[in-house]
């Protein structure tokens, strides 16, 4: 799975980088929204993350532009503006995602493992459909994305098969 960071400081840059290839991602990394935008037009990254502030053309800018050109890969900002207006801007802007600095490494990794789920094309069968009616059914707060990654994720993991067969049971009764 590729992932393509687009952060101007570099040392954090770095940081995630490793990180995320320790995870067995494969990371390229762009330091500024121009570069940024223009490794984001090659389709084959699975994620980017993608942060606001940067020099050259800021994130928000570099999403729409990606959205203009019909890139539909999953993009999660991660930036230090923490105030509601700019957390809506920057999901109106095209991201999927948005995360505020300082987070927690394992708060990513699971925002990145659901935005891979949700775009698993061939998970889209009847048992994840029924997996996902079990989740609406059961009560569970989740957006439709969210039941759906969890869904796709059931296919993947016996824990999470059983898990959503619990479900399933607790809505019938």
């Amino acid at each position: 799975m590729r992932v393509l960071l687009i952060e101007d400081n570099r040392r954090l840059s770095d940081s995630l980088r490793i990180t995320l290839e320790e995870d067995g991602y494969a990371v390229d990394a762009a330091y500024d929204g121009m570069d940024g935008e223009e490794m984001g037009l090659v389709p084959s990254y699975d994620v980017i993350i993608l942060d606001i502030m940067l020099p050259g053309k800021d994130g928000l800018e570099v999403c729409r532009e990606l959205r203009d050109r019909h890139i539909t890969t999953p993009v999660l900002m991660l930036t230090a503006r923490d105030a509601l207006d700019d957390r809506v801007l920057g999901l109106d802007s095209g991201a999927d995602d948005y995360l505020v600095k300082p987070f927690e490494v394992d708060e990513l990794r699971a925002r990145i493992r659901a935005l891979f789920a949700g775009e698993k094309g061939p998970c889209r069968d009847i048992t994840v459909l029924n997996a996902a009616f079990a989740i609406a059914a059961a009560g569970i707060a989740a957006t439709p994305k969210e039941g759906i990654a969890l869904a796709c994720k059931s296919i993947d993991s016996g824990a999470a098969r059983q898990k959503l067969e619990q479900l399933v049971t607790a809505a019938k009764s």
